[in-house]
Formats: C-alpha cells, structure tokens, sequence
C-alpha cells in the first residue's frame, strides 16, 4: 500500500498535540499529587483513547482524500490496538516494581508521567530508525517476522514467575552508582544533602521503569513495523497508545492480576504479524493480499479471547469456594467467621497495623 503523504506541517501539528496532551494530563488533570482511583482513572482513560481516535478519524478522511480509501485508517487502528495491548503486558511489570519499592500511591502518576515521556522520546527515535532501515534493506523484515515468531512462541511456553528485583542485577548495581536516600521525599526524584545531590527511591523507579520499557519496545516496535511500513502511521499510533498508558494503568491496577491469560493472547498476534511478515511476499506472487482489516480482526479476537478467557477462568474458581454450611467446624488453615451480633451484624475483626 502507498504511504500517507504527510506535509511537513502536519507531523509539527501531531507532535504539538502529543504535548498538548502531556501538558493537559500533568498541569490540568493532575495538577496535584494524589492518588487515582478507579472511577478517575476511567474517564482519563476514555479521554486519551478519544484524543487517540480523533486522529485516527483525520487518518481516515486524508487516506480517502488521497485516494488510498480506508486503507490508513485500519492500518493506524490495528497498529494502534496492537501496542494498546502489548503496553498492558508492560504494566505488570510496573506495578512489580511500585510494589517491591512500596511507591505511595500519590505519587505512582508522577514517575508514570516522567517514564512515559522518556519512552516517547526513545521509541520515536527506534521507530523512524526502524522504518529507514526496512525502507532501505527491505530484507530486515524478515529477521523483525522470524523473532516476533520465535518471541511469541517463547509467550506461550512460559511459565508467569514473579520477579526477585533483590537479585536483580541492574538495580544492585544502580545502587552501588548512585547514592539513594532510604526515605521518600515526597514527590521529589532528588534532594540536596550536605551540598551533595542524592537520588531518591522514586528516581531508581523511574529508571527501572524505563529500562523495562526499552525491553518491551524490542518486541512491539517490530510489530508495528510488521503492521506498516508507513512514517506516520507507525510514528502516530505508537505514541499515542503510550501517552495513555498511565491513565490505562490506574484502571487496570485492581483486575491486572486477574488477566492471566494476557500472555497467551498477545504470543498468538505476535505469531500472526511475524508470519504475515515472512509470508507476504510469496503469497503476494500467488496473488494472494491478506486485508488490513483480517490483521485487525485476528489482533482483536486475540487479545479479547485472552480476556474473557482470563474472566472465565476467575469466575470459575470463586463458584469453587463454597463457604462451609451454619455451625460447621472451620476447615484448618481457614480463618474465623466473625461472631454475629443479636441485631444481626458481625463483630469486627481486629485491625492490625502494619508499617510500610
């Protein structure tokens, strides 16, 4: 398929709005530090999916305008939809991370925003580095198909084990470089000590964060590629399903345990975009062209198959906890059902405070 012609005018006018946004999200919406709850998290998220949607819309009309029909539309769609996805997978690894460095919440939005904006700033540069390479040594499409292949058929033998980050290598050694407080100070990534500028926890956060982000982008920036050859498609849907990742993390934040099957839907897209990629050629000297939107409906099936798949999975396993009948004996291992009271309401059980 052609590539969008994009005026020089038109890719200042997509990066003012990326920042647009950046800035709306940071000064506007979260302006103070405070901790995200489900229901903001919601909104925010459906707003950066709108604003995400709002340019696939202008896709849509220059691709017609152009003579190219819906072409770029689906292509920006299914692009867009497959780092949508493939960024949740990078999500569990983030709340790994707040978890391990017990991150208060308040603060979690502030290293998002800051990690996000580095992961911008990193994955514009793989990806138009990516796309002068495949436009000039067409042959590097097969090497990105044959590893998202052989990458997504590592997903589907693996075995979801959680990370010891006090064995990991790169945080023991950036601990032994750089000297970190042992408290939080606030929001701040470094404070002054004696005349010295030492880091704080959030700052060794950020660069885990980030470090993460460039492992993840070895695997999804090829996908894209495997999607679509175009600058400006490949560039627009990628940092747009990025800047709405904070957003899509607090929401996710509750469930994420929840879709275990995640891995298994995201293996199979990158199986599909890696075999595509190495197929295409030939079945394009048979005359045969596999649509765009066959590669949008295969991504979606995927990824929602994998979800409900995951829901089906925890619905089936609370219907097998069946609480034991009035006045049996409490299974061992089982905590005490509270003591009801003659009005019909339960004691309270004891709350034991934990330091954090």
């Amino acid at each position: 398929m052609p590539h969008l012609d994009v005026p020089p005018w038109a890719w200042v006018a997509f990066n003012a709005y990326v920042i647009a946004l950046l800035l709306l999200d940071l000064l506007g919406f979260n302006k103070k530090a405070h901790v995200i709850h489900w229901r903001e998290a919601a909104w925010l998220s459906a707003f950066f999916v709108a604003a995400s949607l709002a340019v696939n819309a202008v896709i849509w009309w220059a691709g017609n305008e152009q003579g190219l029909g819906n072409g770029p539309g689906l292509t920006f769609l299914t692009a867009y939809l497959v780092e949508k996805s493939l960024s949740v997978d990078n999500l569990f690894v983030i709340a790994v991370l707040f978890g391990y460095f017990a991150v208060p919440a308040r603060y979690q939005h502030r290293v998002l925003f800051w990690g996000i904006f580095g992961a911008i700033v990193m994955r514009a540069f793989m990806i138009l580095l990516g796309v002068a390479l495949v436009d000039r040594f067409h042959w590097v499409l097969y090497i990105f198909g044959a590893f998202l292949v052989l990458t997504g058929l590592r997903m589907f033998r693996e075995v979801e084990e959680e990370e010891d980050l006090s064995q990991n290598k790169v945080l023991n050694l950036l601990r032994r470089v750089i000297p970190v407080t042992k408290e939080y100070h606030e929001e701040h990534f470094f404070v002054r000590h004696k005349g010295k500028l030492i880091a704080t926890p959030l700052f060794l956060v950020l660069v885990m964060i980030e470090l993460t982000d460039v492992v993840f982008a070895v695997d999804s920036i090829p996908a894209i590629l495997g999607i679509t050859t175009d600058p400006f498609l490949a560039y627009s849907s990628n940092i747009l399903a990025v800047v709405g990742l904070r957003a899509l993390y607090f929401l996710l934040a509750g469930v994420i345990e929840r879709i275990r099957y995640l891995h298994l839907g995201l293996a199979a897209v990158l199986v599909f975009i890696g075999a595509k990629m190495l197929l295409e050629p030939f079945l394009e000297g048979w005359g045969i062209h596999i649509p765009t939107w066959v590669s949008l409906v295969v991504v979606t099936s995927c990824i929602t198959g994998a979800a409900l798949f995951s829901w089906l999975a925890t619905v089936r396993e609370r219907r097998a906890v069946i609480a034991p009948p009035p006045g049996a004996p409490t299974p061992p291992g089982q905590p005490d059902i509270p003591d009801v009271q003659g009005d019909g309401t339960a004691t309270e059980a004891p709350v034991i405070d934990r330091e954090t």
